[in-house]
């Protein structure tokens, strides 16, 4: 059992909360400017002193409508300048949000309401105001539903809050907040597990100050100070969240964009030095740039681009690049690699890349081309990031050491757990839950990995998706899955094989590659991937696929048969989670019959 843990350089005080450090700002360095609001195409600045009256005017609404400490205040919403707003608003009151993903139906907001007992629930607009319909007005202990893009005639719910809240004194919200405590209970996430009904995670507020302290203390700190980031994962994922905390608290620039099909022209406009993104967004980047190359004949140019980055990056773990490579570089810096960092606003030094596996070769691609993505580890039960790679202390395709204060160890069986500030108290009202996952002090992940000796966590795969084939043959599909998805044409791949006599995989093809592939092949415009899943190009060009990726693994593991899948996963049709992760147990049921043929 390999085990490492690193020591505090930080303390918490027993008698902050995580909404103070706004507060603490806007009286030391009122002009300050640390969010960008964005009005129809432009960022405008707001400066710290208008953003603490602006949260001070919600939380005094707040406090009208009779939320009182400790209840749940529900916010359904996209990434955007009220939602960070609204939060820090609930916080000043000694309330607790419960984020909620602005794509969940009907069936899933109802679930969250009644088993976090919510008072309140502020919705973004009328695609969230339908879901809300279809609960017929059974929405438990919530007393009001706000909207935030309210319809005509109608105040939007921060306008609303604030002239409700016009009576309640500065001094009220104040009073309540210095009651707030670190150990107090500050958000309830619901994890979207790929299993069962999500899990109430209680995370307080030592554990988000935990989490930014522990960031900023880092080589990461340097980055977030005088930097700039365009925020537009989910804040209703913990990571968005605690980056955007830590970004307040360290200074950097922070404007908070939610579409994102458009996100270059926000970068050119913003210039990012700080980019928090999941894997996925990452191997569209690369995915596209090949895709466009070989659109305008440039295949092989990019091809060699790629692998001269790779190439390069490798050699800075082994005694840096050579005369010849060096000179490769520098061309390909001029011909790709510029156009790449040009389409990140040209200013990125570097990105975090959290949620999923990266993968060594994306790593390596991007910190060749001079974009150097960090990988981390952590859940929502760790309050995001435990483990992270930062300059000076990094290893691709590993998940990096433990961040100040925490501790990660590997059990018997491969299981990695976590200890340390960071870490959940328990499951809302969930105690056997809780009891199976806190032991001993030690939270169990379900996640497989490996601890190398310069203290390296890697992650090998999940505990419950282990596959045990007929033959005995233990193998995580992680590896594979990643593999496969580093092709332009595959959008989501799920290996199967537990208790068969070898392994398969079911393949979803990209729905913004395949017009283009349709083109190049000489296929009909009009034609679905239904009507050519079994078409003989489009299986060979996914069986290149699956030889590149079965070079990864023994023969034993490799992949033997594979299926095209009809359609693409999405949340909306049930497959995905809202963090991107392949719900197995849905694809297994939708494509039983499809399975079944392979096993045939």
């Amino acid at each position: 059992m390999r085990e490492i843990s690193v020591p505090a350089n930080f303390t918490i005080d027993p008698d902050a909360s995580t909404v103070d450090v706004v507060f603490d700002v806007a009286r030391t360095d009122p002009q300050s400017v640390r969010i960008k609001r964005l009005v129809g195409q432009d960022w405008v600045p707001v400066t710290s002193k208008q953003y603490a009256e602006e949260i001070l005017g919600v939380a005094k609404g707040l406090i009208a409508q009779g939320v009182r400490p400790g209840d749940r205040v529900a916010l359904v919403s996209s990434t955007r300048y009220e939602w960070p707003l609204i939060d820090f608003a609930i916080w000043a009151v000694g309330a607790v949000t419960v984020p909620v993903y602005e794509t969940s139906s009907s069936g899933q907001i109802d679930w969250i309401l009644q088993d976090s007992d919510a008072v309140l629930m502020v919705i973004e607009g009328p695609k969230q105001a339908a879901e809300v319909a279809e609960l017929n007005g059974k929405l438990h202990n919530v007393k009001r539903v706000l909207q935030i893009d309210a319809p005509e005639g109608e105040q939007g719910a921060v306008a609303a809050l604030t002239a409700e809240g016009a009576e309640v004194t500065e001094d009220q919200v104040h009073a309540g907040r210095a009651g707030v405590k670190a150990a107090d209970l500050a958000t309830l996430i619901y994890t979207s597990g790929t299993t069962g009904r999500p899990k109430g995670c209680e995370l307080t507020h030592s554990n988000l100050m935990s989490e930014a302290e522990a960031i900023l203390t880092s080589p990461f700190g340097d980055a977030i100070r005088g930097g700039s980031n365009v925020m537009f994962l989910p804040l209703a994922h913990v990571l968005a969240r605690a980056v955007n905390i830590a970004c307040f608290k360290g200074g950097a620039l922070v404007g908070h964009f939610n579409d994102t099909k458009n996100l270059v022209p926000q970068f050119a406009i913003f210039k990012p030095t700080l980019i928090l993104s999941v894997p996925r967004v990452f191997e569209k980047v690369y995915a596209s740039a090949q895709q466009s190359a070989v659109d305008g004949g440039k295949g092989k140019i990019f091809d060699a681009a790629a692998q001269t980055a790779i190439e390069y990056s490798e050699s800075l773990d082994n005694g840096g690049p050579g005369l010849v490579l060096k000179v490769k570089h520098a061309v390909f810096d001029k011909l790709v690699y510029g156009k790449l960092k040009a389409a990140l606003g040209g200013n990125c030094k570097v990105a975090i890349s959290g949620g999923a596996p990266l993968g060594a070769r994306l790593g390596h691609f991007f910190r060749g081309v001079g974009v150097t993505v960090m990988e981390g580890y952590g859940l929502t039960e760790s309050t995001a990031a435990i483990t992270v790679n930062v300059e000076g202390a990094q290893k691709i395709g590993t998940v990096g050491r433990p961040l100040a204060g925490q501790a990660a160890k590997i059990a018997e069986d491969g299981e990695i757990l976590l200890q340390g500030s960071v870490v959940f108290r328990g499951y809302w009202q969930n105690d056997e839950a809780t009891k199976a996952a806190l032991e001993d002090g030690w939270f169990h992940t379900g996640d497989l990995g490996s601890i190398d000796e310069d203290g390296f966590l890697s992650i090998t795969g999940r505990k419950k998706e282990l596959i045990v084939t007929a033959g005995g043959k233990n193998v995580s599909p992680a590896g594979l899955e990643d593999a496969l998805r580093g092709n332009p044409l595959i959008s989501q791949a799920m290996v199967i094989g537990d208790a068969q006599p070898f392994i398969a995989a079911l393949i979803t093809i990209d729905p913004e590659a395949f017009p283009q592939w349709k083109t190049a092949n000489g296929k009909p415009e009009s034609a679905t991937v239904a009507d050519l899943r079994t078409d003989p190009d489009l299986v060979a060009e996914i069986n290149r696929a699956v030889a590149v990726a079965n070079e990864t693994v023994s023969k034993a593991e490799a992949i033997k048969k594979v299926r095209i899948l009809p359609e693409d996963f999405s949340e909306e049709t049930g497959e995905m989670t809202p963090t991107m992760k392949v719900k197995r147990n849905v694809v297994a049921q939708k494509y039983a019959e499809d399975i079944a043929e392979i096993y045939a």
